[in-house]
């Protein structure tokens, strides 16, 4: 089968290959010949109904991409924890597509709460799922159930059984011809594709070792307000508590560890790290790490040195380089040298598409055409090769493969209500429990 990132990657757009298609087939007799899952709106013609669950700055760019990526689009549904998310998500969709018909979201379509993502999801074909990435198994479990074509934002959990759960759901996604994106853009990005190309051909020998990086100054964070409950705050500040966003080693560095995972092509057998508190230390920090540093091993020997801080004014870093038999590989940069220094590759990026709006574009062409696209496999074992890393770190432990997936601690309760205390909760000072290497848990 064609492959479908690559093709879109490189300048083929869903309508060239729709023209083609029906030039030379037409469009109804391809149609006719799909899978029923594939074949509803293969030609072309049929509206497809979206509906955006999570509505953050990352959802709201995202049902922006997707209304770009197809001309068929309508979002139709908005669901999120809370009302005044799905406001503002509107209001900034409308400044572009007010005018347009394809934003058709009136009052009785927005659904806030914690069961709100049900009400959007039955109302679609396609979803999208940009919620903290605590509740994605249980959001992405429901899409596939329902017969919904999804697109999925990193990483897919925050727990091993969420992370079971997806795979599980992506195989019945498979069965019923349904497609999945999942949002490690950087698979979808000509630099990584090209460089890829270039290892696979054999053109450095073979990977070794290599450093994997996601070290900036940190992120947001919004302050507690007079007689807040604590699960609204929690809530608002999602990505400083494990249950909702796993840490950063996995809501952002998961980025980066995919990549030697997939320049690899397999997965880590074992993990092993440290990590703490050092100057991110409040009280309205959560409970997360503000730096973590892995040693992630691989079936056929390759170590990959992990490392991912949230510190201001230090050294930042976001990027990937390997060690071949036969030279160096800077993923992050396009670029590949000989043991000499001398150059092998340099990427041109100049007329590359971006990369959020590619993993769109190979979504609803695969939907379009009766293509094939499922990421779900690949998200959930980057999620768990992430948590691995963060269980190494939290415990002071090697862990294996086989020990963290078969992990049954569960961080994410699947009932939750405004009134009820979450998961984990402050001391009579405000502080929040922190994992302490050689003491916590894990496994």
């Amino acid at each position: 089968m064609e492959n479908f990132k690559d093709r879109i990657a490189h300048g083929i757009t869903r309508r060239d290959f729709v023209k083609r298609s029906a030039l030379t087939a037409g469009a109804g007799l391809m149609a006719a010949s799909l899978p029923v899952g594939a074949s509803a709106f293969a030609a072309g013609n049929d509206e497809l109904k979206v509906a955006l669950v999570g509505c953050g700055g990352r959802g709201t760019g995202a049902a922006n991409q997707a209304l770009i990526a197809d001309d068929g689009t309508r979002l139709v549904a908005m669901a999120d924890a809370f009302r005044d998310r799905i406001d503002s998500s509107y209001q900034n969709l409308s400044n572009r597509w007010g005018e347009s018909g394809r934003l058709d979201v009136p009052e009785e379509r927005k659904f806030s709460g914690f069961n709100a993502y049900k009400d959007a999801i039955d109302l679609a074909d396609v979803v999208i799922l940009t919620t903290p990435p605590g509740f994605a198994p249980k959001h992405f479990e429901y899409a596939i159930q329902q017969g919904k074509h999804v697109f999925m934002e990193k990483p897919v959990a925050t727990d091993v059984p969420g992370v079971r759960r997806v795979l599980e759901a992506g195989r019945l996604a498979k069965e019923k011809n349904l497609n999945v994106v999942v949002g490690l853009q950087r698979r979808y990005q000509n630099r990584y594709l090209d460089v890829l190309k270039r290892i696979q051909a054999g053109d450095v020998g073979r990977l070794i070792s290599g450093q994997v990086y996601w070290n900036d100054g940190g992120v947001w964070v919004n302050e507690r307000q007079p007689g807040q409950a604590e699960m609204d705050y929690q809530m608002r500040n999602w990505y400083y508590f494990t249950w909702l966003c796993g840490d950063h080693i996995v809501e952002q560095h998961i980025h980066n560890i995919d990549v030697a995972n997939w320049f690899i092509g397999d997965y880590p057998v074992s993990a092993q790290g440290m990590g703490g508190r050092e100057v991110r230390t409040g009280k309205d920090h959560g409970e997360i790490f503000d730096h973590h540093f892995v040693e992630f091993t691989y079936p056929n020997g390759q170590v990959i040195a992990a490392q991912c801080r949230h510190q201001p004014n230090t050294f930042a870093r976001v990027d990937e380089f390997f060690q071949f038999t036969e030279g160096t590989v800077h993923a992050g940069r396009g670029v590949i040298r000989n043991w000499a220094g001398s150059s092998l590759y340099e990427h041109d990026e100049s007329n590359d598409p971006n990369p959020y709006q590619v993993e769109h574009d190979v979504l609803f062409e695969a939907i379009r055409t009766g293509g094939e696209v499922n990421d779900s496999e690949i998200g959930a074992k980057a999620t768990l090769s992430a948590i691995m890393g963060r269980m190494a770190t939290y415990s002071g432990q090697v862990i294996t493969w086989e020990a963290a997936l078969n992990s049954n601690i569960v961080l994410v309760p699947d009932l939750l209500d405004w009134d009820m205390n979450p998961p984990v909760m402050p001391d009579e000072n405000g502080r929040y429990p922190v994992a302490v290497p050689g003491v916590t848990q894990v496994i």
